[in-house]
């Protein structure tokens, strides 16, 4: 169950699109295979398979776990650079330390979310707790690459931690629905993650048979990632599960709606709905670094091999050769 949540949602403010809206058409469904990222924690890629132009400004995401760790089995990343992005770790079970060359970084727990602007680069690193390695326990998470655009890909990096606490939570007119605004806007409710690139994301849980349709931004493109359950997306109803992402076309709303019968080990439909502004420039990715150009690639490559993006803090006991 997700940590964020309430007893009686009716309580919430309510949102719908209005009767004139647009119904946005289901262009593809797409299943994310099965990987492994950092130390060898499990992951799902989400947007694999989807091309750039029905994603941009978003360049991948990964569900990370859900996994039940048996003791002294998690795993964290080791230290990497980032440059040219921001990174959007959100925590739904269990907990990260996060850390940077610069000094920044914290703990993110149980509906938190670290929201990292990478911008001319630094180093980073993400590990459980030793508490959690020794005891083991529930892990499950998502980390959402978002681009930007080449006026601020080389600004100073900067973090964001936002906690479970600080996220607008709305809910369908029924309330049969739970949405948590992570970042961006829905029917003029603000989340608190700011960003350089306009996005809005929302983690929502659909109870069985609930059907939410939202208004849209017309300028945003719409994906919609199932982390638990099943159900149906748009006004067609077609059929999506665990690890799909829904690919949307145009128009000012979408429609997701929660099979009335879900699996016994996910009660209700979890889905991440995303939608973010076009940057409509060129892009270049490669491992840590997203770029405009593959000459700036090769620079952000050499500024790392410099050392230029930081050095890893010596009281870890590693130097930058540790990479």
């Amino acid at each position: 169950m997700p940590a964020v949540t309430v007893d009686n949602p009716l309580t919430l403010p309510r949102v719908a699109a209005t009767a004139d809206a647009v119904a946005r058409p289901v262009l593809g469904v797409t299943t994310a295979p099965s990987g492994f990222e950092g130390e060898g924690f499990p992951v799902r890629r989400a947007f694999a398979g989807i091309h750039y132009r029905h994603l941009d400004p978003f360049i991948m995401m990964d569900q990370m776990g859900e996994v039940d760790y048996p003791a002294g089995a998690p795993k964290g990343t080791p230290w990497h650079p980032h440059r040219g992005f921001e990174t959007v770790t959100y925590i739904i079970d269990g907990t990260f330390i996060h850390q940077d060359s610069n000094g920044g970084g914290g703990t993110i727990t149980n509906g938190d979310t670290q929201w990292m602007t990478a911008g001319s680069g630094l180093l980073h690193i993400e590990t459980p707790p030793e508490s959690l390695v020794k005891s083991g326990g529930l892990f499950h998470g998502l980390q959402l690459w978002v681009n930007l655009p080449a006026k601020d890909k080389m600004k100073d990096p900067r973090y964001q931690d936002i906690r479970g606490g600080q996220v607008q939570l709305l809910t369908s007119p029924d309330g049969g629905a739970l949405l948590r605004v992570i970042a961006g806007g829905l029917d003029g409710h603000q989340g608190p993650g700011i960003t350089h690139t306009p996005i809005t994301m929302i983690h929502a849980t659909l109870a069985p048979g609930a059907e939410i349709t939202l208004p849209w931004s017309k300028e945003y493109n719409a994906l919609a990632y199932v982390l638990a359950g099943r159900g149906s997306v748009g006004a067609e109803r077609r059929p999506i599960h665990l690890g799909q992402t829904a690919v949307f076309g145009s128009g000012s709303s979408l429609t997701v709606r929660a099979d009335e019968k879900q699996d016994s080990n996910a009660p209700d439909l979890e889905v991440v709905l995303l939608g973010g502004q076009p940057i409509r420039e060129p892009m270049e990715h490669y491992g840590p670094f997203v770029m405009n150009t593959r000459e700036e690639l090769q620079q952000a490559f050499d500024d790392f091999q410099k050392g230029r993006l930081g050095t890893i803090p010596a009281v870890h006991g590693m130097s930058e050769h540790g990479l």
